[in-house]
């Protein structure tokens, strides 16, 4: 399979169920995931296959990451998201 194969298949898979991991998750895999190398992207793979709400509150600190392996991609996914999660916790 090929690198655009793999992101377009991810670009599918970050198409949620929530509209807030939308925002986060479409803009991370255009920008961010074909930089990534294999690990993180595989990384990124089993994360797509976590409950929505599981991986949101992942993203947004909410909650514990429950798989230690998936901690990597949910920490890039949360540095480059940072400036939008900040802004959506502050009054």
């Amino acid at each position: 399979m090929t690198n655009t194969e793999i992101q377009n298949r991810m670009r599918w898979a970050s198409r949620r169920g929530l509209l807030e991991l939308d925002l986060l998750l479409g803009p991370f895999v255009e920008e961010v995931f074909p930089l990534l190398d294999g690990d993180l992207q595989e990384a990124y793979r089993a994360l797509m296959s976590c409950d929505d709400q599981d991986i949101l509150n992942w993203i947004m600190d909410r909650a514990p990451i429950s798989d230690a392996s998936l901690a990597p991609i949910v920490i890039r996914i949360r540095e480059h998201n940072g400036s939008k999660l900040k802004n959506s916790v502050e009054p």
